[in-house]
């Protein structure tokens, strides 16, 4: 089309403009769903519109609705932003349009993600020669992992689970905590393992295993049964990570037992010497899942699942061969190790991070966001009706607010949050933690400063002595 390289100038000239408003932009969104249902749905069009008025009148509506969660003053949902380089590269991989599922289909793309796969097992403490597939998000990496899990404990009861199926397969016992995440669930779910048939293990007051009782859950499971055990390495709300050593290694006791963790953005602590004590012994389990848009700071699209077992994951991912297809043994085929085969070519963003920051660069980020997340808490530790209720260990703060007197916590804590969502200065979630409502704080982005994260207090502060009064 001849105007293409105009229509893409001017998108990117749009596109600066929306990255340019982030620091000073507020975090009040058009939420209007009616209004935006009335200018971006309708019948479709009967004679197509000139691309320039499209990417316009996206860019008008998307900005003007697009959550700030890119931005430094966002701490919602463990979301992380996407450093300069990580957004370039993306620009590439939609211009480049390649379909990763095939090396003949995206050479660059295929040894790019060896490249990258690499750098992230070593800097993250996982076994060499550990496998690894780069999928959506941390949904589909749980769902990759435990595929392979549950291929393996039944290969060694005998049973082929790729040919075979479920049907009249050894039942699979799946140990969870009361606080594994609901993503895990969905996998369980997703693989035909149930997500309510699971033996549920108590946690501390932090959110973590407990590991007594983790061992009396395993030794009632009958001896040489499959099993897994899904560990997890930073709770979604307090940033909390289990007892992973002794919990793997009590584990381990068991012959037929497959330990999966759960690392969404906690796996990210191996990362830093300083942090890397949360996450002693993560290597000894046999999968692990991340998302890279967390600590890693790249664009959405950028899960990671890895396997220590390679032959494990190849046979529980990789689909039959068709007669069109051109296979080559020695180079990375991506179909073979991630549940898509026409997909996005995902690891340009994660290579491009990896390569600007560098090891150093990653473990100041990690560093960086935990040391913001405890001046959150200290900033806000000792104004009158604050309390902290976590162990500040990562980048999560958990924050309940009093009325005073006899007023209904929760409900003051709810209004308190809203108000400071409404107020534009940040956004933050709420969550229930313990049966308590409560703030969830989450500070994950590379852009966040110091002096965002003091203007963040101020406006808490403020928001809670407006409920009160």
């Amino acid at each position: 089309m001849p105007d293409t390289p105009d229509l893409l100038r001017r998108t990117a000239a749009l596109a600066i403009e929306y990255l340019e408003s982030l620091a000073d932009r507020s975090t009040v969104v058009d939420q209007d769903v009616a209004r935006l249902r009335r200018e971006l749905a309708g019948p479709l069009p009967d004679a197509g519109e000139l691309a320039s008025d499209v990417i316009e009148h996206l860019a008008a509506v998307g900005s003007r609705s697009a959550a700030g969660s890119a931005g430094p003053r966002y701490f919602g949902f463990v979301i992380g932003g996407a450093v300069p380089a990580a957004v370039a590269a993306d620009w590439l991989t939609s211009a480049w349009d390649q379909n990763a599922g095939l090396y003949v289909a995206g050479p660059a793309a295929s040894v790019v993600e060896e490249a990258a796969g690499a750098w992230l097992i070593d800097l993250l403490g996982l076994p060499s020669g550990s496998s690894f597939g780069l999928v959506t998000g941390c949904q589909m990496a749980h769902f990759t992992c435990l595929a392979a899990a549950r291929y393996a404990v039944l290969a060694r009861a005998g049973w082929d689970v790729t040919t075979q199926g479920l049907f009249g397969a050894p039942e699979v016992r799946v140990v969870v905590s009361e606080e594994a995440h609901s993503t895990v669930h969905t996998a369980l779910q997703y693989l035909g393992l149930g997500r309510d048939r699971v033996l549920v293990v108590p946690t501390d007051d932090q959110g973590r295993i407990v590991v007594e009782a983790l061992a009396e859950t395993v030794d009632s499971v009958p001896l040489g049964a499959p099993m897994i055990v899904n560990l997890q390495a930073g709770n979604v709300n307090t940033g909390a990570v289990d007892p992973l050593r002794p919990a793997i290694e009590l584990a381990r006791r068991r012959a037929n037992c497959w330990v999966h963790v759960d690392g969404a953005f906690g796996l990210w602590a191996a990362a830093s010497p300083q942090l890397a004590p949360l996450v002693d012994g993560v290597g000894l389990a046999d999968s692990w899942a991340t998302d890279a848009h967390k600590w890693l700071n790249v664009p959405y699209d950028s899960g990671l699942a890895f396997v220590a077992h390679p032959e494990a994951h190849l046979a529980a991912m990789a689909p039959p061969h068709a007669a069109y297809l051109q296979y080559d043994d020695e180079k990375r085929d991506e179909v073979a190790w991630a549940p898509e085969f026409s997909r996005r070519a995902r690891g340009f963003t994660i290579y491009a991070a990896l390569r600007t920051l560098g090891r150093s660069g990653v473990r100041d980020m990690v560093e960086r966001c935990c040391a913001l997340a405890r001046r959150m808490a200290d900033g806000l530790r000792g104004t009158e009706g604050v309390e902290i209720l976590n162990e500040v260990v990562l980048n999560q703060v958990l924050v309940r607010f009093s009325p005073g007197g006899e007023g209904d916590a929760d409900a003051f804590t709810r209004e308190v949050i809203r108000r400071v969502q409404e107020g534009g200065t940040l956004w933050l979630s709420g969550t229930t933690w313990h049966s308590m409502a409560a703030m969830r704080i989450s500070v994950s982005n590379w852009s966040t400063t110091e002096a965002d994260v003091d203007r963040s207090i101020r406006a808490i502060v403020e928001a809670a002595a407006a409920a009160r009064g």
